[in-house]
């Protein structure tokens, strides 16, 4: 396997990190000081999104796209080192409409969808004029076990009656959100996988409430605004369904494997602006007559940031190639070992980088704190550390010899 980047991703990748640093980093205390006294997008975004657009910077994470759609069409192992760029601003990637959960539904748009769904929900998408969400998560059940999801979804003539509670919908809380997947139950009597099935729902149809905007360890995402959404006698066409009746989990497992893989590509990109952060830090400070950067601790603790960085993406990197070569079936065991091992490595460079900042790692004037809180938000997100790990044991093979009859161990008398 070789893990050079393609002349094609090398190009994209500099063309990214240009734009990145001439129009994107330098309105990044714009985007804070707007955050701080606004809900909303800041109307800047606007402006660079037309500017990425023309400059060909647009639907970086889509690898399949019909003629008329508009895209790069870059496989995933090309757009890493991309999300690895976008993810060192957590607002960076809807400048170039590669922001989560809108990416993750594209997809299942593209694969699930009908023609005419395609056409009144997917192309807004692809065209930024609107966000989504993706409603999966209830506050009454164990959704690590997604079987336990028990919105209910009855069929009445031309319609489904939905009625249910989610809660910790990403995009949900978005102003410009104007509809939603939900995930419910369609028949209770079938096989645990059968069971669910995927619907479109529009944000202003009667019965839908939006509950609250919700936040995470005391922070906000202010690119797709979390919700909590109740459903009360919701009433849809039965032509929004997604995919089949009793295909839920298709639909579901469709969208989240690019949905767990590019989180942990923006993380990896995350993390380097960490270590960059703790080298300037440390090099500033002086403590006890000597900068905080020439003590063994604290240079101990940026050489295990960078071991543990390399590791991350060099197994997101094979993840992204085995989604390339074999598909989401066949790279489920490389997206579990990435969605273990890169949140749990951002959570330790976090950690390490507010001890080497002080007071000020905890405060909003760094992303110290947002970093620390996405890396424990995404070992709960997307199935949690348990259910993945759970699955990569069961991934392993068994050997075909005993303890008694190895033939690496010291044979026992008889």
């Amino acid at each position: 396997m070789d893990f050079d980047l393609s002349e094609r991703s090398e190009r994209w990748r500099k063309d990214l990190l240009a734009f990145f640093e001439k129009a994107v980093l330098p309105r990044h205390r714009a985007w804070l000081d707007h955050v701080r006294a606004h809900s909303d997008t800041p109307p800047f975004i606007a402006e660079l999104q037309q500017q990425a657009r023309a400059a060909g910077l647009w639907n970086l994470g889509l690898p399949v796209l019909a003629d008329d759609e508009p895209g790069t069409r870059l496989s995933n192992l090309d757009y890493a080192p991309l999300a690895e760029i976008m993810g060192r601003l957590f607002w960076a990637p809807e400048v170039f409409n590669c922001q989560a959960p809108d990416v993750p539904n594209m997809i299942a748009l593209q694969a699930c969808a009908t023609a005419e769904q395609k056409k009144r929900w997917l192309a807004p998408l692809l065209n930024a004029e609107t966000r989504s969400a993706f409603g999966m998560t209830e506050p009454d059940v164990a959704s690590s076990d997604a079987t336990n999801i028990a919105t209910r979804m009855v069929r009445d003539g031309d319609h489904y009656i939905i009625n249910g509670r989610k809660w910790f919908i990403t995009g949900a809380a978005h102003p410009r959100c104007s509809f939603l997947i939900v995930m419910g139950v369609t028949d209770a009597g079938a096989e645990r996988t059968s069971r669910h099935s995927c619907i479109i729902v529009p944000m202003d149809t009667p019965g839908v409430r939006r509950v609250r905007r919700l936040r995470w360890m005391g922070c906000e995402d202010h690119t797709a605004p979390i919700g909590e959404l109740v459903f009360d006698n919701v009433r849809v066409p039965a032509e929004n369904l997604l995919g089949a009746e009793g295909e839920g989990f298709k639909v579901a497992q469709i969208r989240l494997g690019p949905a767990r893989i590019h989180h942990c590509m923006r993380s990896i990109g995350l993390c380097e602006l960490l270590i960059e952060l703790m080298m300037a830090r440390a090099a500033e400070r002086s403590a006890f007559g000597r900068t905080v950067i020439q003590y063994d601790t604290v240079q101990r603790w940026i050489a295990e940031a960078r071991v543990e960085l390399e590791q991350a993406r060099l197994l997101a990197w094979r993840c992204a190639w085995r989604l390339d070569q074999a598909g989401h079936h066949g790279a489920w065991r490389d997206v579990s070992l990435i969605k273990v091992a890169v949140p749990a490595m951002l959570q330790k460079i976090a950690d390490r980088a507010m001890q080497v900042f002080g007071a000020m790692g905890g405060s909003d004037d760094t992303p110290i704190h947002q970093a620390l809180a996405w890396g424990r938000l995404l070992r709960i997100g997307d199935g949690p550390d348990e259910v993945h790990l759970r699955q990569i044991f069961r991934m392993e093979p068994m050997p075909e010899w005993s303890i008694a009859n190895s033939p690496y161990l010291a044979a026992h008398p008889a």
